[in-house]
């Protein structure tokens, strides 16, 4: 599982409640960019023109032999063989950018569900995608296993993560984490059925009980 007990200093959300954190995300290495302007917006170009994460950084990763880890989906795919055992023991999760394919690397996985935590990083709190990434992984894929939000995560996202099939959520280093989780209460009814409750409010609500 992914937590014991609650440590107030975590910034990390599982199931309602603050916990700790038993996996460490392996993160690429950093390259190198250009910043250059394209129709008066500050675009970031990566020199290599390779698509991110680009083979250098993939090559590079460092992480450890043991250990609960969580790697990049292109890491742990350069590495697949020798990682099946730790596969097997529960000790490896897998993370992607919100840009990349999710259908590409489950072919290439075969089975979601031999990872215990899968996890989806925002670039940017105003970027949605991660809303469809987690309604896919859920309905068309089936993943049942832990499904965590990391990056630019915000409270105001939390609400809607969870209806979109997310139940851990790493709320950004320099946000409340108890604040985040009172996010989670914002709506008592929603009206529309969604990922962690498809029932809809009208199909809750006996139209036929007589008042008072």
């Amino acid at each position: 599982m992914e937590k014991r007990q609650i440590n107030m200093k975590s910034q990390l959300i599982l199931n309602n409640k603050i916990v700790e954190d038993d996996w460490e995300t392996i993160m690429l290495p950093k390259i190198d960019v250009e910043v250059k302007k394209q129709a008066g917006k500050v675009v970031m170009f990566k020199l290599t023109g390779d698509d991110s994460p680009t083979p250098e950084q993939v090559n590079n990763t460092k992480f450890s032999a043991s250990g609960n880890i969580i790697l990049p989906m292109k890491v742990f795919l350069k590495h697949k063989a020798q990682l099946q055992t730790r596969l097997k023991n529960k000790e490896i999760g897998i993370w992607i950018d919100t840009h990349e394919e999710i259908e590409s690397f489950i072919e290439e996985i075969k089975d979601i569900n031999a990872f215990p935590i899968l996890a989806i990083r925002v670039g940017k709190f105003a970027d949605g995608r991660i809303f469809s990434i987690g309604s896919q992984l859920r309905t068309k894929f089936k993943y049942k296993n832990i499904l965590r939000a990391f990056g630019d995560v915000l409270r105001d996202q939390l609400f809607f993560l969870k209806r979109t099939g997310f139940d851990s959520y790493l709320i950004r280093e320099d946000r409340n984490a108890n604040d985040a989780l009172n996010a989670l209460k914002d709506f008592t009814l929603p009206y529309q059925g969604a990922i962690n409750d498809p029932k809809p409010a009208w199909k809750k609500v006996n139209r036929d009980k007589k008042r008072d």
